[in-house]
């Protein structure tokens, strides 16, 4: 199947967005603020289709908005129950304006289907490069603020009696989950971002407990799953997707089995 450049190129994509998605996932269920991305990409979804509409690319236009809606989640609430509301009402209007968008984006059916249940057997070499970047530049952030991150995370009071800013924190770390958000839905859509960004950091935090080690499993299982969803896709003719996201809920049910057992 390698000797097919859509495939080399859907393998390298996969790759580079899995690797990320572990890792930000990782501090994302780490800080219980999973329905924050499950939110962001329903937003990725309202500035990929208007992005459409005005003629801009799709990935520019999910990278602004999701960007966008992180950082006013942050800014908003930190505090669980006003975070979840805050994710709540962006939520909802993002819903309201992707439905908007989608009712003019009608005569575009099968783009509209890759942005929601992703298409990773159509990428170029142009969006490669441009996800690769995008790794980068996401990697390089959460390197900066790893360590200030994870003393939030796990004692937040501490952590602002220390003078940790942890509105400042939480804007970046959401604008950040924003960027991983809209390199995810290249790969499995917007509609199964948890696949990629959730799924192999919980199993990995149930199958460990320390921190290094931890991300070293969730960036391996979301690379492994990856990978062994696009082969089947191949062989199978099924969605990669749905591999994906099949072998993300299997994988992750097993690791509660293993933990309780």
């Amino acid at each position: 199947m390698l000797d097919y450049d859509f495939m080399r190129h859907a393998f390298l994509a996969a790759g580079i967005v899995a690797v990320l998605a572990g890792f930000v996932g990782y501090f994302l269920v780490l800080r219980g603020q999973a329905f924050a991305g499950h939110a962001l990409s329903h937003v990725g979804f309202a500035g990929a289709t208007g992005a459409v509409l005005l003629g801009v690319s799709p990935l520019a236009g999910m990278l602004g908005v999701t960007v966008l809606g992180g950082v006013l989640m942050g800014a908003l609430g930190e505090r669980l129950a006003e975070r979840d509301i805050a994710i709540g009402v962006i939520l909802t209007m993002s819903l309201g304006l992707g439905l908007l968008f989608l009712h003019f984006f009608t005569s575009y059916a099968t783009a509209a289907t890759a942005l929601l249940f992703g298409d990773v057997l159509g990428v170029d070499l142009p969006t490669i490069y441009a996800l690769l970047g995008l790794a980068a530049l996401s990697l390089g952030i959460l390197g900066v603020i790893a360590r200030p991150l994870l003393f939030a995370s796990l004692n937040p009071e501490l952590a602002e009696a220390k003078g940790v800013s942890l509105r400042g924190l939480g804007l970046v770390f959401l604008g950040l989950v924003g960027l991983t958000t809209a390199a995810c839905a290249q790969i499995v859509g917007v509609l199964l971002v948890f696949a990629l960004m959730v799924g192999p950091a919980a199993t990995a935090q149930r199958l460990s407990m320390r921190v290094l080690p931890g991300l070293g499993l969730a960036a391996g299982i979301a690379l492994a799953e990856a990978w062994a969803g696009i082969a089947l896709s191949y062989y199978t003719d099924w969605p990669a997707s749905f591999w994906i996201s099949a072998l993300s809920g299997v994988v992750y049910l097993l690791s509660v089995v293993f933990r309780a057992r």
